[in-house]
């Protein structure tokens, strides 16, 4: 049985972890460890933890950035962090992030952030049971938590 760990954070305006940890308990039966920090640049070191100390096999990070420009830089640095993690782990800690300047209100921002959870889930499923899917997917236009974009053909 895999496990699977959840980092996210108290600053996301929608708890994007429990989105995430039901659409799993839908789709797989795994082990989910998941754990709450304060803010997206505390996403790294959580997932790295859920890797070396819980022994997961996967971790989903979600968060939500502001919509200023130095949460944007937030955003990089946290990605950086993340994409560091990923190096010292060997291990995929796939990044959901939702912008907050991504939704015209509220409303479509709360779809979004549940939508681009539970696609992300199952991407992770994907990636642990049957990553032929993923090479199915290859070039069609995949999006998370928006319609999907068409691809361009030759």
């Amino acid at each position: 049985m895999p496990t699977i760990g959840i980092a996210d954070t108290t600053f996301a305006r929608y708890n994007m972890g429990a989105a995430a940890v039901d659409e799993l308990k839908q789709l797989i039966n795994a082990k989910i460890i998941r754990v709450t920090v304060p803010g997206i640049k505390d996403l790294p070191v959580a997932a790295k933890k859920l890797i070396e100390e819980q022994n997961c096999d996967i971790v989903m990070v979600l968060g939500m950035p502001g919509a200023k420009a130095q949460d944007k830089t937030c955003a990089h640095e946290a990605s950086q962090g993340i994409i560091m993690a990923q190096l010292m782990t060997n291990k995929h800690i796939i990044e959901v992030f939702v912008h907050e300047d991504e939704g015209r209100d509220d409303k479509e921002l709360a779809f979004l952030m549940d939508s681009r959870s539970r696609e992300h889930a199952l991407n992770v499923v994907k990636m642990l049971q049957s990553p032929e899917q993923l090479i199915k997917e290859a070039g069609t236009g995949q999006r998370e938590g928006f319609a999907d974009a068409k691809p361009v053909g030759r």
